[in-house]
């Protein structure tokens, strides 16, 4: 979505404002825009009964009224500032070709692209006709929202997503992608290039679909020493957000490389990301001083603190308001809610947030 211009007159030309779009376009705003990671999930009984009754995860989410729904549940329960599509960061690799399968109780299962030659069957091209579910979805959503509710698109960040594509499933340290990265860097480097390629597709595809904006999760950049992570996670980042402003130059994009630390302003330089989203862990002078300076900040409340409740979550609210809502800000979560997490605590985490005033 476009940010407002001004026309000579002074007025502006687009008088439906979303405070989601408007941080992200420079403009902070007196009660920071909420919404959260994971916000359409297994805490709310409603999804969890339309889940039940869809069968598989991937029905779910390649079903779009199904998938609409799901987006729209948190919505209506509390009126975040944006809705995320539902969907997963895994669909890139469905759409090449890759068998992907979600097995209750133990995350996403691929066969494995651990060899150099196994990697030689990658296709360069995904089917994105295997994608049209989520487009449709989003038109949906699209229709169903408010004017000032923003809607979020993604993709993951080809890293994350390779990690997943080299092991065959999510490990603790994700050690096969980067062992692979280390013994064969130009066999992974091609999953990156393809990962790279087609996630500039995809997120076309949802901007023209009706996202206002786009975030990229980099869910597991944590583990990367600097040069590694400058290789795997900056640069293929960046490549994305220049291949998607080649043809929609003001695409708002965030970038949450989870984990990054010190390198965070690096990050936010190199990308040119409009935001990034910081997890729990962040230091916030840092943020404050060498990040939020130059984009908006979107985070950074500990998911466990939300399934907590009481007054150590008014307390850890508040520190999250001090630290941040001073400069361009989005409240949500340092990383995806918990399915465990009471709904009452979130309902007293917006009504914190909705009465402050800065």
């Amino acid at each position: 979505m476009p940010c407002r211009t001004t026309t000579e007159s002074g007025l502006t030309q687009n008088p439906t404002t979303k405070p989601f779009v408007e941080v992200l376009c420079g403009r902070r705003q007196p009660v920071p825009p909420l919404w959260m990671m994971r916000q359409a999930g297994r805490y709310l009984p409603e999804y969890r009964e339309l889940r039940a009754r869809a069968g598989g995860f991937l029905d779910l989410c390649f079903t779009p009224e199904y998938a609409a729904e799901v987006t729209l549940q948190p919505i209506r329960r509390f009126n975040f500032d944006a809705a995320i599509i539902f969907s997963d960061i895994l669909v890139i690799p469905y759409a090449l070709g890759r068998s992907v399968r979600f097995e209750a109780g133990e995350g996403p299962r691929l066969d494995p692209l651990d060899t150099p030659d196994k990697v030689g069957t990658l296709a360069s091209t995904g089917d994105f006709a295997k994608l049209e579910p989520v487009y449709e979805a989003l038109r949906r959503v699209r229709r169903e929202l408010g004017p000032k509710i923003a809607l979020v698109g993604f993709c993951g960040a080809p890293w994350t997503v390779a990690t997943y594509m080299v092991a065959g499933r999510g490990t603790p340290d994700q050690a096969p992608a980067r062992m692979m990265a280390y013994r064969h860097p130009e066999a992974f480097a091609k999953i990156i290039d393809v990962l790279v390629e087609n996630s500039i597709q995809y997120l076309l595809g949802q901007l023209k679909a009706g996202a206002d904006v786009l975030q990229i999760f980099d869910t597991w950049t944590g583990v990367l020493p600097p040069r590694e992570f400058q290789r795997w996670s900056v640069d293929p980042t960046r490549r994305i957000v220049e291949g998607v402003r080649r043809q929609v130059p003001d695409a708002k994009i965030i970038g949450f490389p989870r984990g990054a630390g010190a390198q965070l302003p690096d990050y936010v330089e190199a990308t040119g990301v409009d935001g990034v989203s910081i997890d729990w862990a962040a230091e916030p002078s840092l943020i404050r001083e060498r990040v939020q300076t130059k984009v908006a900040v979107q985070g950074n409340l500990d998911p466990l603190v939300l399934i907590a409740g009481g007054e150590a979550l008014d307390r850890a609210i508040d520190d999250v308001l001090a630290n941040f809502a001073g400069g361009r800000f989005i409240f949500n979560l340092g990383h995806g809610i918990q399915p465990e997490t009471p709904i009452a605590h979130v309902e007293q985490m917006v009504q914190r947030v909705r009465a402050y005033r800065g």
